[in-house]
């Protein structure tokens, strides 16, 4: 390990990122937040968190005031489709959680959780194991030629969703979220990005139906805008935060290639406003740049350079969280925060700079991450990269 070459780090102290902001009801002493990262470390069969995971976000929530927003966590089986990602239905995976949000909290910082149903980026064959069905929204619609072989390999084809499977999906959601405020979460976070199952009934590409939830704008963001209502009204708007892709390309989304996607989420983010003027604001919107349209994506392949996320502050007058390749670019993020209502999502180099708060408020160089070990079933690569001190000791250049 070394630091990252090639790059000149700015002291963000004296800006907005380092001046506290109150999201829902969490006082936050600064505006750089830990997003959702997926690390597959989580125990199968079980969807049980490890107890690596413990450690890992104690270092990461070190610094007090920090927004941490955990890896997508499933809200049931059914939700599921990799085997090592964590769940949050079960007595023993509630139990994990807990120790989990307590370690955040002694360090008195902060923690909601993702809820991430995959939809057809799930293992068709997986779910076929596990004897469940392989969903989206509309029949065999595919993602890809991979995940159509899967598929039909093991009889499992893809299934547009019923009305019915829809209020099933809306109830897990639901209880969920208790779940989560139940296990001493602060809030939770609905994934309606990266082309899961919320952000596939949102895309013409992959919604072809033709009921109530296909067709328009307005009846493409029905399901993802009942899931806000449900979850909102079950643990209070205050407790609930939305994440966007508009521009992502993951999973075989449209991204800019459609004429309509900001037209798409204009209108979702002015029903959220809607309903924020009407006493349900939610706590934030969470939007993942252009610049990063696919997450296996290395810095700076296939960023979209024709759209923006400006378009957002018009209409939702709440905090808006940024992510995408930000951590590189300082003095990108130095105009970004000067907008009283933006936090800022360093994913990747949360990842490998447990202290990434402190480096980026002092302009200290950045940890390199090994991409290798984003997913590995190993301590290593999770646990054991070192505090920018450390690194020194270690001789790191």
């Amino acid at each position: 390990m070394s630091f990252v070459e090639n790059f000149k780090p700015i002291a963000l102290g004296d800006t907005n990122l380092f001046k506290p902001i109150k999201i829902g009801n969490n006082e936050l002493k600064h505006r750089v937040v830990m997003p959702p990262l997926t690390r597959m470390r989580a125990h199968h069969p079980g969807h049980v968190p490890n107890d690596w995971a413990i450690e890992y976000y104690d270092q990461r929530s070190k610094r007090p005031g920090t927004f941490i927003i955990t890896e997508g966590t499933f809200p049931s089986a059914q939700s599921g489709g990799y085997d090592n990602a964590p769940g949050i239905w079960s007595e023993k995976q509630l139990e994990q959680w807990k120790k989990i949000f307590a370690k955040i909290h002694e360090n008195k910082s902060f923690v909601w959780v993702q809820l991430w149903v995959l939809g057809r980026q799930a293992f068709p064959d997986t779910l076929a194991r596990d004897g469940l069905p392989y969903v989206s929204a509309s029949d065999e619609v595919y993602m890809d030629e991979t995940q159509r072989e899967k598929a039909v390999k093991s009889n499992n084809p893809q299934h547009g969703l019923t009305k019915d499977e829809i209020k099933q999906y809306i109830k897990e959601y639901v209880q969920s979220a208790k779940n989560s405020i139940e296990a001493g979460a602060d809030g939770v976070e609905i994934h309606s990005a990266n082309g899961y199952l919320l952000n596939q009934f949102l895309d013409p590409i992959s919604n072809k139906r033709t009921d109530e939830y296909g067709g328009s704008i307005e009846n493409r963001a029905r399901f993802t805008l009942e899931v806000v209502d449900a979850v909102t009204e079950a643990i209070g708007c205050d407790k609930v935060g939305i994440r966007f892709s508009p521009y992502g390309t993951f999973g075989t989304m449209s991204g800019g290639q459609e004429p309509l996607i900001v037209a798409q989420y204009a209108y979702v983010l002015g029903e959220l406003e809607k309903r924020a003027k009407a006493g349900n604001r939610l706590a934030f919107v969470h939007l993942v740049e252009p610049r990063v349209t696919n997450p296996f994506y290395a810095e700076g392949q296939g960023e979209y350079n024709e759209g923006t996320n400006d378009f957002a502050y018009s209409i939702w007058k709440g905090p808006i969280i940024r992510a995408g390749n930000l951590a590189l670019h300082p003095e990108d993020v130095k105009k970004m925060v000067a907008d009283d209502r933006t936090l800022i999502g360093y994913g990747r180099f949360f990842i490998s700079n447990p202290d990434i708060v402190d480096r980026v408020e002092k302009g200290l160089p950045l940890t390199k991450y090994v991409r290798e070990t984003f997913y590995a079933m190993t301590k290593e690569g999770y646990t054991d990269y070192p505090t920018y001190d450390e690194a020194v000791k270690l001789g790191y250049k």
